[in-house]
């Protein structure tokens, strides 16, 4: 095998194939990164057994000749120094070559790097996903829709099921769902009539794949195609295949967490909401889970306070737009009140409070976009 390629163009793709790449592996050859030449492109594949990902690049594009010599074949190689190695290369142009020993030499203007390859025949076969439940949604708004929900999801091991976002398709309506019992993130969009006979109801991808996918997108408006199996799922675009394994077991059923009415409603503009917080939560970010205080005062002015004993106190009025319904004193996790506020990613918003020791409900006061987020509050006496 013998490539000439552009040097930026390859390097892009093994950043992307690197995310998929585990340095503590147990099985030896998924340490490296599968390179495969023919007369069209250069692919490149890693994988960790949770997660695959295959970058392709293409010979030429719009007129951009990416490969400028190839003799085809494959091999493995060390994915450990490869990043190191392209990205500090003299020149423009590298050449990658493998001999039949599989010994592969890296070439760049006078650079010359030899690395130990591994056989290509014994890198796992990717699965190949038989499947009808395909659709296409603009790449942009996938990520939109992951960086409102994935956030919320646990980082404890204790319930698996937890650690991941539950995509749900029915009635042509994608919702994503994450939680981690002490928050809540949902997201809802409406899809085309082409989803009109597709429908999944328990799909739980790891947070860790979606945070790893969101990293590699970028905000086009190019559709990307999403493919369910049993127990995987393909996102697929032009020169990217990023395959995950899905979770084990069923997702809880979370609408029921959510209110049906609330006793209190405040509406008040986000930013200035997010930023009063964020200079309480300077004192408390101490204690351990810190918390910060709210109190609905007269004149439509909520105060926003935190106590840390050791410390001080931090203390600030805001007004609000508009305030509704019983009086209220409330605690909960400053660091989830701002990622959702981040997450919903609105000028103004309205809280709904069903009492200080139950959920209550952030949503945008615009109801164009469909999206919930739903704290569970602290208690402190």
């Amino acid at each position: 095998m013998k490539i000439v390629i552009n040097r930026d163009q390859l390097m892009q793709s093994i950043q992307n194939v690197m995310r998929a790449i585990s340095p503590k592996t147990t099985i030896p050859i998924l340490s490296g990164m599968k390179l495969e030449a023919n007369e069209e492109e250069v692919k490149l594949t890693g994988s960790d057994s949770d997660i695959t990902i295959e970058s392709i690049i293409p010979k030429e594009e719009d007129g951009i000749v990416h490969i400028h010599e190839v003799i085809p074949g494959k091999v493995v190689v060390q994915a450990k120094f490869l990043p190191d190695i392209i990205k500090k290369l003299p020149e423009d142009l590298v050449e990658i070559e493998a001999d039949g020993e599989l010994n592969i030499t890296i070439r760049s203007g006078k650079a010359e790097f030899t690395l130990n390859g591994q056989d290509p025949e014994e890198y796992p076969q990717l699965p190949v996903l038989q499947t009808e439940n395909s659709f296409q949604i603009q790449t942009d708004l996938l990520k939109t829709l992951i960086r409102q929900t994935n956030f919320a999801v646990s980082t404890s091991e204790t319930r698996p099921i937890l650690t991941g976002v539950h995509f749900k398709l029915e009635n042509d309506q994608l919702e994503l769902v994450a939680t981690d019992s002490h928050r809540l993130a949902s997201r809802k969009i409406a899809m085309n009539e082409e989803t009109d006979s597709l429908s999944f109801k328990n799909i739980v991808i790891p947070g860790k794949s979606l945070g790893e996918l969101n990293k590699i997108l970028d905000d086009s408006q190019d559709s990307i195609q999403i493919s369910v199996s049993d127990n995987q799922i393909l996102f697929r675009t032009k020169h990217l295949f990023f395959l995950s394994r899905l979770l084990d077991g069923n997702y809880p059923e979370t609408s029921r967490l959510i209110p049906e009415q609330s006793k209190t409603e405040v509406k008040v503009e986000s930013k200035v909401l997010m930023q009063t917080i964020d200079r309480a939560s300077l004192l408390a970010k101490d204690n351990r889970n810190n918390i910060v205080k709210l109190e609905t005062k007269e004149n439509n002015t909520i105060e926003i306070s935190s106590n840390s004993p050791e410390i001080g106190t931090a203390e600030e009025a805001l007004n609000t737009n508009e305030i509704s319904g019983e009086e209220l004193k409330i605690s909960f996790n400053a660091k989830y009140m701002i990622d959702a506020l981040r997450a919903i990613d609105a000028e103004e918003i309205k809280i709904q409070f069903t009492g200080a020791m139950r959920p209550f409900i952030i949503e945008p006061l615009d109801e164009g976009e469909q999206i919930l987020q739903l704290i569970t509050p602290v208690r402190t006496y």
